[in-house]
């Protein structure tokens, strides 16, 4: 009973973790191993398994972090992850069953799409988190370099896909340890460059409120 003997409502919140690490996680995972096609350091041959392992790891990966970013109100973040997630899925599976080393206009026009997509999403998640942001902007772009070479420009194009990738793993490793070392200290260990509503959603943030709620795991508005 409150002080007016009106009966108090009582709110049972579940945590919820940030899902950050395991989407960069299988975003780290997936950037390098496409990569790893692009820059030919796999043969051609191996096109399948490269395909089988990004309908497998990132894809579950990402798709776990996109649903537990809207359980935690971060809209933005959910969105470039279930993006992220679905387009693995649908690269994975062309490169499963297609010749090795074929091109698919279709699937160019699909990573063309996403990687747009994911730019204007990274811009939201830039504005509380940078450094994701930044990650996410990068795979957008690389998701847009890798549609020009589908829909039939030189090899060039390829090769830059690639380096990128493998710029965007490094990244993407750096954001899951930072993270991880964030949650498991509750401040931060690493520079993620977190402000606004992503600094208050850190749970070393003193009396931190957002709207008028306690800034925690499972009501916090950004992960």
């Amino acid at each position: 009973m409150n002080e007016n003997g009106v009966p108090a409502t009582r709110v049972f919140l579940r945590p919820v973790g940030s899902p950050l690490t395991i989407g960069m996680s299988g975003l780290a995972i997936a950037s390098l191993v496409d990569s790893g096609l692009d820059l030919r350091w796999l043969s051609l041959n191996q096109t399948h398994d490269v395909g089988l392992i990004l309908l497998s790891v990132p894809f579950a990966l990402q798709l776990i972090a996109c649903i537990f970013s809207y359980l935690s109100r971060d809209g933005a973040t959910g969105a470039a992850i279930g993006v992220l997630s679905m387009t693995w899925f649908a690269t994975g599976l062309i490169s499963a069953t297609s010749t090795p080393g074929s091109r698919s206009g279709a699937l160019g026009l699909l990573l063309l799409v996403a990687g747009g997509v994911l730019i204007l999403s990274a811009m939201a998640v830039m504005i509380p988190k940078p450094l994701p942001g930044s990650v996410f902007g990068l795979s957008g772009i690389r998701f847009a370099v890798t549609g020009i070479y589908m829909l039939g420009a030189t090899s060039a194009w390829r090769d830059a896909s690639g380096i990128i990738g493998v710029v965007i793993a490094g990244a993407a490793a750096y954001c899951v340890l930072a993270f991880d070392l964030e949650g498991a200290e509750q401040r931060p260990i690493l520079p993620t460059f977190r402000r606004g509503r992503g600094r208050l959603a850190i749970l070393g943030e003193p009396a931190a409120k957002v709207d008028g709620v306690t800034a925690d795991a499972g009501v916090r508005q950004t992960t």
